[in-house]
Formats: structure tokens, C-alpha cells, sequence
């Protein structure tokens, strides 16, 4: 068993009463470890960085493989296990039942500003900040702190309120569909607080925002490796397609990866300074249709 698979184990028996089954017969050939919750209908591919997978869809045709079992399989790659280990225990949790809860009744909207946006990223989404022209947030006022245990977690009490969940959007683009111009958002990323789930709070950034901003659609994709985006389903998403798997450039010494803007150049999957491409999953993509034929 390797390292990474017996750390993420640890973590979950520590975690959680789940039975974990070793019956992996039927499961799609992989050099690397699988990690099976029967009850939760959960599958860990506990991906380790000391074999190379030359084949670019290699993961996605496994995460179809296990869609058609009606299994959900979650890629944890030892890289972002090693350099986002809180955010992933933290999405561990969720899938796992374990997070704190807070009913988004209870918090309040408003816009934010970028450095308070980049900063809420940066601590709990597993891809970190990026661009934005809208961005949104969910506050915890200080008279609902009661809901929280300040002695399973490191925040504040002196604070008057808490960003406890946060959503960026792109600014308006025109587009041309169906022989209609449709004036058309992207949702960026969406993010909970690490250890906590709002009940309720991406719907409420979401509604908030389409009240304000009056879109006739909204885009956004779901990263594969974590999920299938069924929850985007449930609030009114249609699914459109699945992309193609995204290649990044790892750097075998520092464990950190970037994308590969150079997709399909012919270099070798094992650079000179020693890098390596590797491929995940890819993205499903999701359209929200608000407007009025």
C-alpha cells in the first residue's frame, strides 16, 4: 500500500465509522489504489507520482467507467494532496458527512472586494484565485456565532462577522445562440469555508446574483476529478458536454503543477529539467438558462 493511500485511510477512519471495502475486483485496472466506501457509494483513487500514466484520458475514461456503476469516484493526486492538504480534508469531510453546518438563513450577501476574495480562495478552493469582474460573499453576523464550536476550529470570536462562503462570476459576454444573442455569465469558483458546509449558500449567492445582475444565462464547469456536478442539476443547470482532459506540466522536484497553455506541442512527457505532463480528468460543463424565448 503506498503512503499516500494510508495517510488518506488514517484520515478517514479517524473521521468517520464507515466500512471500508477492500473488494475491488470489478473496478477498472489502475496502477494505483483504490480506496471504497460501499455505504457512501464512494470511490478514492489515491493517485501517487511515482508512475507516469502516459495515456492523456486515462483518468476521465475511469471516471466514466465508475459513472456507469452509479459510483462516484473522487482523484486525490499526491501533489495536491501534499500542498492543499487542509482543503482536501476539508472536502474529505463533506463527502464523508463530517463537515460543520451552517443554514444559510442565517448569513447575510454582499459584494466583496479582490483581495478579500483572493485571500478566501487562496485558504479553501482547491484551484486557488483567479480573475474576476463580480464577486460575492456570505457572512456569519456575530449574533449567530452561537451556532459555532470555536474549540474545533481556529476562528475568531472577536470578529463582528464571518466570510463563510464566497462565489466570483465573470463580467457579461455577448453570445450568439440559437440565432439568439444571449447576455451570458460564466460562475468562476465557489467555495465554502474549509471544515464547514452552507446549507443552502450557493443557491443564495446564485439567486442573489441573478437578481442583481438580471443574466439571461449562466456557464460553469464542474472539475471532474471531484465531482460529477449533479448538485448544479438540482438547482436548475443543465449538463452540456464533457471537455477534454486539461494537461498540466508537474515539477517532479517541488511537487507543484501549472497548465500547460502548449497543449499538443510535441514535447516528451518527461521534460529536461525534469517535469512531467500529466492529465486529469477534464471538466463537465454546465448552462443555466434565464432568459425568455
Amino acid at each position: 500500500m503506498q503512503r499516500l493511500t494510508s495517510e488518506i485511510l488514517e484520515f478517514i477512519s479517524q473521521n468517520s465509522e464507515i466500512a471500508i471495502c477492500n473488494n475491488t475486483d470489478d473496478f477498472p485496472n489502475s496502477p494505483f489504489d483504490y480506496i471504497f466506501l460501499k455505504e457512501k457509494e464512494l470511490v478514492f483513487h489515491c493517485i501517487t507520482l511515482n508512475v507516469v500514466v502516459q495515456d492523456s484520458t486515462f483518468f476521465q475514461n475511469i471516471t466514466n467507467e465508475f459513472s456507469q456503476k452509479n459510483l462516484k469516484l473522487v482523484h486525490i493526486w499526491e501533489d495536491i494532496w501534499q500542498n492543499k492538504q487542509k482543503i482536501v480534508k476539508s472536502r474529505l469531510l463533506s463527502l464523508l458527512g463530517k463537515s460543520e453546518t451552517i443554514p444559510a438563513r442565517l448569513t447575510q450577501v454582499r459584494r466583496i472586494d479582490r483581495p478579500t476574495l483572493d485571500n478566501f480562495l487562496t485558504a479553501n478552493h482547491l484551484q486557488g484565485k483567479t480573475t474576476a469582474k463580480l464577486k460575492y460573499g456570505l457572512f456569519l453576523p456575530k449574533k449567530y456565532f452561537r451556532i459555532l464550536d470555536f474549540n474545533k476550529n481556529t476562528l475568531s470570536e472577536n470578529s463582528e462577522e464571518i466570510l463563510v462562503a464566497a462565489a466570483s462570476f465573470s463580467n457579461a459576454k455577448k453570445i450568439m445562440r440559437e440565432g439568439h444573442e444571449f447576455r451570458s455569465y460564466e460562475l468562476i469558483r465557489f467555495a465554502n469555508l474549509k471544515g464547514f458546509t452552507v446549507v443552502g449558500g450557493f443557491n443564495k449567492l446564485l439567486k442573489n446574483f441573478i437578481q442583481e445582475q438580471n443574466p439571461d444565462d449562466i456557464m460553469t464547469y464542474a472539475d471532474s476529478d471531484w465531482s460529477d456536478g449533479s448538485n448544479y442539476e438540482k438547482l436548475g443547470f443543465e449538463r452540456i458536454e464533457q471537455t477534454p482532459p486539461l494537461e498540466f506540466v508537474l515539477d517532479s522536484q517541488t511537487l507543484t503543477r501549472k497548465l500547460n497553455s502548449l497543449v499538443g506541442s510535441p514535447t516528451p512527457s518527461i521534460q529536461a529539467n525534469g517535469s512531467e505532463k500529466i492529465y486529469n480528468s477534464g471538466n463537465w460543463k454546465f448552462l443555466m438558462k434565464l432568459k425568455n424565448d
